[in-house]
């Protein structure tokens, strides 16, 4: 086998539906995001960043860069290894306990991200319950995905967001079967939000575990930034909260919170979270500084919400297709891989706005989208430029709009 030719052949092909992933070289401002500077062939230009998931911007925050700054030096760079072999260090200690405080749960564990959360604690769980049947959400996350793959435990996919679909399947299984029941908070591409309450209703029925991914959500919703389970007052009800301290904490990592035993469980048996290098301190204590600040002040939340609904308000006054959903992420439709690629490239090129398309395998093909994640430091200036620039660009490729709102 030509090996190589095989590898340029497949990326030809991707090339060639529209969807070969580019990634931009940006470099963020300390204290000036969502402003960056990005660098094409040793030459630099100013960009407004539009497709961040550091929602809040809390990875700029002073809170949150002193306590990095702080502990980096008292404490040096890494973590000097896994947690199992002298790599547990204080700061670790001092941000589960943060995370378990922040869920109402007895404990919590850390991991080194989001994806790796998932895919350790549900392999884990789902391995090594004897005869556990896993009931996963249609549309539930990649990493999600891989973890109840890598369990090879049974499973049955329920239709996205439907407690009706969970509890027809569910009813089709032996009462006394171990059974967990995997879904997300808020849907990354879509929007969407769980009817989480709903979802617990059915669980409970069947004396199912739940399992519920926070990721887009902590930080975002709640009095005290716990997600959206906190919110609408559910926490107490739900088996493992899984999170990411990697968006709208603004830093990395991911962990679960959950009962002392369940974590303990994991912490004991998950290869994802045995055999990796611990965080470094600094960024747990960089992400326990943007979580106690969060607990404490609403004052982002609610300035992105009115950034979310300033861009939503405008879009339907210029009849540019958006996905309406309850969350603060706003998918414009573009439908086509080539033309959502252009519109990015030419926002880029002539304006300096950084918004990267989506296309499959994250999203259908068909269903191509910008992005956009509003957060409290974009101005109003930058929300004016962006959308004057979204509808030149589609008058210039000639898409549709709808009917323009009164």
């Amino acid at each position: 086998m030509d090996y190589e030719n095989f590898f340029g052949s497949e990326l030809q092909s991707v090339r060639d539906e529209g969807r070969y992933r580019v990634f931009a070289e940006i470099e963020r401002k300390a204290g000036n995001f969502p402003q960056a500077t990005r660098y094409v062939d040793g030459e630099t230009s100013n960009v407004t960043v539009w497709c961040s998931n550091d929602y809040l911007g809390m990875g700029q925050h002073p809170k949150v860069l002193q306590a990095m700054h702080t502990v980096i030096d008292e404490c040096g760079a890494g973590a000097g290894g896994t947690r199992n072999i002298s790599g547990t260090n204080h700061h670790h200690v001092l941000l589960e306990t943060e995370l378990a405080d922040l869920h109402n749960k007895e404990d919590a564990l850390l991991f080194t991200s989001g994806y790796v959360s998932n895919w350790a604690a549900l392999g884990t769980l789902a391995a090594r319950i004897p005869n556990c049947m896993v009931l996963s959400d249609a549309l539930n996350h990649a990493s999600m995905i891989e973890g109840i793959r890598y369990s090879q435990a049974d499973r049955m996919i329920f239709e996205h967001n439907s407690p009706e679909d969970l509890d027809r399947k569910l009813a089709t299984l032996d009462p006394d079967r171990p059974k967990l029941v995997a879904f997300e908070s808020v849907y990354s591409m879509d929007g969407d939000i769980a009817p989480i309450a709903e979802i617990l209703d059915v669980c409970e029925a069947h004396n199912a575990m739940s399992y519920i991914d926070e990721v887009h959500g902590v930080g975002l919703y709640g009095p005290r930034g716990g997600g959206v389970a906190e919110r609408e007052g559910l926490m107490d009800r739900i088996t493992v909260i899984e999170g990411t301290l990697g968006k709208a904490f603004g830093v990395m990592g991911g962990y679960i919170a959950a009962s002392k035993n369940l974590c303990d469980y994991v912490r004991t048996f998950a290869s994802g979270f045995i055999f990796t290098t611990a965080l470094p301190p600094a960024v747990a204590a960089g992400a326990c500084a943007s979580i106690r600040h969060l607990k404490e002040s609403s004052a982002e939340r609610e300035r992105q919400q009115d950034r979310v609904e300033k861009v939503r308000s405008a879009l339907d006054r210029m009849g540019i297709p958006h996905l309406p959903n309850p969350s603060h992420i706003i998918p414009v439709m573009v439908g086509d891989a080539h033309k959502c690629k252009f519109i990015s490239d030419w926002l880029m090129e002539n304006h300096g706005i950084y918004v990267q398309p989506i296309n499959y395998p994250t999203v259908p093909r068909g269903t191509e989208r910008l992005r956009l994640t509003p957060s409290p430091v974009h101005s109003d200036g930058d929300i004016d430029r962006l959308l004057s620039a979204l509808s030149e660009i589609w008058s210039h490729c000639e898409l549709a709009r709808r009917d323009i709102a009164a």
